[in-house]
């Protein structure tokens, strides 16, 4: 009898089924029973449940509604025309279903656990200017009398031949439909199978949003966090709802006015800035009021303590920051222009970046940009090129004086350079600020809070302390603040 040897200093490694393993063992499963609805990169994720064998086990049925008049037949014409959206797949999958429920009849199939696959996809197009993007997704059953779950995720390609793209999604198919089966107990690892024998190379993942009995319990921001923090995407967004968005179809074509920070917590400062700079930049030309969209963006390095992200503290920021009817943005990018160069890939329109006096002076510190060939010129090149203003938040000096635009100090090599952009009208002060804001520190807000210290509500904007205390957001623990009023 053969023994497997194991030798001293063997790591364990994870065993990863094969993607034909995993079709085959969802086929050889009784009570796995569904359709796949496929359109735009061929019927790439149900071949290889054909292929594996005992696909009839598995397969109600598989179809491509190719031409877009027999899509329409099927699932509805969608109001802006598009086929490869988020609405058309809910359609999709919520047609399939209902199909799958009213032709099997459940006392001829009482223990059968049904699912809708569908997606709906652009591969890259001849020029190969655009790479091609997709929404892929699932609603199945985990017993067979409970209501359906949902994985909806949206992809982009970064491979630049159309048949390696069909490749790939027929895989990412199938590591979907058997993370949903057999992994649904934990959705963070539903997200790391998904690259299952597949390269961050060749796709993005830039949404995913879980819903059903079983995923009661997700908080679809903190997926959103799991695909940045696991380089699966740049950026992700969600809105004020805690529903992840897709940053496309939200930054099209848009004016965006961007503001950064910790946001740990909001404070009254944040939230001056965001008022005044906002009236600024509506009052620009080219600014149309119904057109802008204002994002608070935290970046990645804002998140981590000792290295690690901390997912509690995370939340408690998006939580509070949705309170106050936000749209959020996670992103990796430390430096201002790459956020600048992430939003033009999107829109050609006037931006805003809101920030506070030491953020514009670290913008000009050159060692944010040794790792580019063209150094800080190639940087500001990125960033100012573009048509950008930066709202300029002022801050007290060591002896109490207001610092801005004006009297700022930037690196004595900087300062020609700095005087260029100012003089180019691309930084302008916020004057109309609160003087009380200024000495406001969210670091200092914290201390207190941890602290027990009174005196920090009348710091945060309207409704946020209460929010703090009543979910106990940030560490905070009443009986600190009893210690202290005894």
């Amino acid at each position: 009898m053969d023994t497997e040897i194991k030798l001293k200093g063997d790591r364990v490694i994870e065993q990863i089924p094969s993607t034909k393993d995993k079709a085959l063992r969802i086929n050889l499963n009784e009570n796995i029973y569904g359709t796949f609805a496929e359109i735009g990169a061929g019927q790439e994720t149900v071949r290889h449940f054909f292929r594996s064998g005992g696909s009839s086990g598995t397969i109600a049925k598989a179809m491509s509604a190719y031409d877009k008049d027999f899509s329409d037949a099927i699932y509805g014409i969608e109001e802006d025309g598009r086929y490869v959206t988020e609405s058309r797949l809910k359609k999709m999958l919520s047609h399939e279903v209902n199909l799958i429920e009213e032709r099997l009849k459940r006392d001829k199939h009482p223990s059968k656990m049904f699912f809708s696959y569908a997606n709906t996809v652009a591969t890259i197009d001849f020029a190969k200017q655009f790479k091609g993007h997709g929404w892929v997704g699932i609603r199945y059953q985990i017993e067979p009398d409970e209501d359906y779950n949902e994985i909806i995720i949206h992809i982009r390609f970064k491979e630049t031949d159309a048949r390696l793209q069909q490749e790939t999604l027929g895989i990412l198919g199938v590591n979907l439909i058997y993370g949903a089966y057999y992994k649904y107990n934990d959705p963070k690892r539903i997200l790391r199978y998904l690259y299952d024998h597949l390269d961050k190379d060749q796709f993005e993942i830039d949404t995913i949003n879980f819903s059903g009995p079983r995923f009661a319990n997700v908080d679809n921001r903190l997926m959103s966090l799991q695909l940045v923090k696991n380089g699966m995407t740049d950026a992700v967004m969600f809105d004020p709802t805690g529903n992840n968005i897709l940053p496309a179809a939200i930054l099209y074509k848009k004016n965006i006015l961007a503001l950064r920070g910790s946001f740990r917590p909001v404070t009254k400062v944040n939230m001056d800035m965001y008022e005044k700079s906002l009236k600024m930049f509506l009052n620009e030309s080219k600014v149309d009021k119904d057109n802008t969209l204002v994002i608070f963006e935290i970046t990645l390095s804002n998140l981590r303590s000792d290295g690690e992200i901390d997912e509690r503290d995370f939340m408690d920021r998006a939580e509070l920051l949705c309170s106050l009817g936000q749209t959020v943005m996670i992103s990796n990018f430390q430096e201002y222009y790459k956020v600048v160069e992430y939003f033009s890939n999107y829109t050609k329109a006037r931006m805003g970046l809101a920030m506070g006096v030491n953020n514009l002076i670290d913008i000009f510190d050159e060692k944010y940009y040794r790792h580019l060939s063209g150094g800080i010129l190639e940087a500001f090149g990125k960033l100012f090129y573009r048509d950008l203003k930066v709202f300029l938040y002022p801050m007290l000096g060591e002896n109490g004086e207001i610092i801005n635009s004006e009297n700022l100090k930037v690196h004595p090599r900087m300062k020609e350079l700095y005087k260029f952009f100012k003089f180019n009208g691309k930084v302008i002060d916020i004057d109309d600020f609160d003087p009380h804001t200024l000495e406001v520190f969210s670091r200092e807000v914290l201390k207190m809070i941890n602290n027990g210290k009174p005196g920090w509500e009348e710091m945060l904007p309207p409704g946020i302390a209460e929010l703090i205390k009543e979910h106990r957001l940030f560490g905070f623990d009443p009986s600190k603040m009893l210690e202290q009023t005894n």
